[in-house]
């Protein structure tokens, strides 16, 4: 049913056919038809004339993100919050918007050449790539009204942790990755074939929230105040376990059809670097 529900109907006729009763069972009949029918009144959309929709992290909570600080202005700016978040993406599926993946827009075949891909999606639907960059929850940002990382609940589901002003932690959907997941789980017709985002991270800070990268453990003599309080607030840092922390939410985004793409270690503008130091990056 889900498959049926993101236009994945070959998929879905596939897994019904190697039911071994398929033949006696009038259920499963009944859906391949269905299945061959909707296939049936696709129509391919012009690649050319699929949009890429961008956020930054999600503000939970405005009155510390926009207090008049000086980050306030760049906030107000570049973020959005998550009230916003919920009312584009209910309006986009409204009007009709899928998510759709890269991957089915173009394929890399074997020789390294590409291959134009093909969206086939029922009349009026309109097909659109999400993104979101860095997702690595900064330590400038913290405090600040933001999420502080991803984890994976107990029932296998990618949530944020959030600290609150106590200092105790909440866990709730507080950014895209896991409000995209709970809204495609109400209505999976926004996703097409289970697609999902793609995230784009950074590495400075390490990725996801946890503190991946090896200057936390190295500690050379540049090393930023930022990471420098941080690490004295954490006197029991340990590298593999954030770095083991980081896969396991890493693995689960991608089983739920989430992708990844480098934003550069240290967010450099490729345009204007040098090869050699982009290299090094």
């Amino acid at each position: 049913k889900i498959m049926y529900a993101q236009y994945n109907y070959d998929e879905a006729i596939k897994l019904l056919k190697s039911q071994k009763d398929f033949e006696k069972n009038k259920d499963y009949m009944d859906i391949a038809a269905k299945c061959q029918v909707a296939k049936a009144s696709l129509v391919e959309y012009p690649i050319e004339k699929i949009t890429h929709v961008f956020f930054h992290t999600l503000v939970k909570d405005t009155s510390k993100a926009f207090d008049g600080d000086s980050d306030s202005g760049g906030y107000n700016q570049v973020m959005t919050t998550i009230d916003e978040f919920n009312k584009i993406i209910q309006t986009m599926y409204d009007k009709g918007y899928v998510l759709v993946s890269p991957h089915d827009m173009a394929t890399v075949n074997k020789d390294g050449s590409m291959s134009r891909g093909k969206i086939m999606l029922p009349k009026g639907k309109i097909p659109f790539v999400l993104s979101q960059d860095d997702v690595c929850y900064y330590h400038y940002m913290d405090g600040d009204g933001f999420a502080t990382k991803l984890i994976v609940d107990d029932e296998g589901k990618v949530r944020n942790e959030y600290v609150e002003d106590d200092g105790s932690i909440s866990v709730g959907d507080y950014d895209m990755v896991p409000l995209i997941d709970r809204f495609v789980e109400e209505h999976p017709d926004f996703s097409y074939r289970g697609a999902k985002g793609i995230v784009a991270l950074t590495g400075y800070n390490g990725i996801l929230g946890y503190r991946t990268d090896s200057s936390y453990e190295t500690r050379p003599d540049d090393l930023d105040a930022d990471k420098v309080k941080w690490l004295d607030e954490h006197p029991d840092f340990d590298l593999n376990t954030e770095r083991e922390g980081a896969a396991k939410v890493a693995q689960a985004m991608k089983d739920e059809g989430w992708l990844f793409a480098s934003h550069t270690w240290g967010h450099q503008n490729v345009s204007q670097v040098s090869l050699e130091r982009l290299q090094a990056d």
